[in-house]
């Protein structure tokens, strides 16, 4: 019986000597998954150029809104009119930084009553600057789907996707 309780120390000791050889060390052995990396968050800001208001038909008093596809629904924003012209801004905070690009650019737009009676219906991403980048790249232009395309960088800078 001595004998058994001693075949069984030993297959014991064996086991958890041989078991410590199963796990390689982080220097020897093939890397593990790279760790999560954490979105990084930063404060853009938008810029919007109304066309003069010439056409007493279209409404030139309303607020003019943006959108970005990093913002949850309902989550759009109205631009203050700057005095002495037709500019209009604001600062989306809290937008994912996609720079250098990983997914897809953004898609951003704004929504202008004075539009109205356009093809667009009032919205655009046409005389937009987001994160200080203009919009030089669209969908859909012309259209009531109309977006423009754009990356956000670790400055808040926005980048042109091509």
């Amino acid at each position: 019986m001595r004998a058994s309780r001693f075949g069984r120390g030993a297959l014991l000791a064996g086991a958890l000597g041989t078991g410590a050889c199963l796990f390689e060390s982080p220097a020897t052995g093939p890397g593990g998954p790279d760790p999560v990396a954490l979105p990084r968050f930063v404060s853009v800001t938008i810029e919007y150029r109304q066309p003069s208001c010439f056409n007493v038909s279209a409404s030139c008093d309303g607020s003019v809104f943006f959108w970005g596809s990093w913002m949850r629904p309902g989550n759009e924003f109205a631009l203050r009119p700057q005095p002495g012209g037709f500019l209009w801004t604001g600062t989306a905070t809290g937008v994912p930084v996609n720079f250098p690009p990983r997914d897809q650019p953004y898609l951003v737009r704004i929504f202008d009553p004075y539009l109205l009676e356009t093809s667009t219906i009032g919205f655009t991403a046409s005389r937009l600057r987001v994160g200080g980048q203009a919009i030089v790249w669209f969908d859909s232009p012309g259209t009531p789907e109309e977006v423009g395309l754009i990356y956000i960088d670790d400055n808040g800078q926005g980048r042109s996707p091509f």
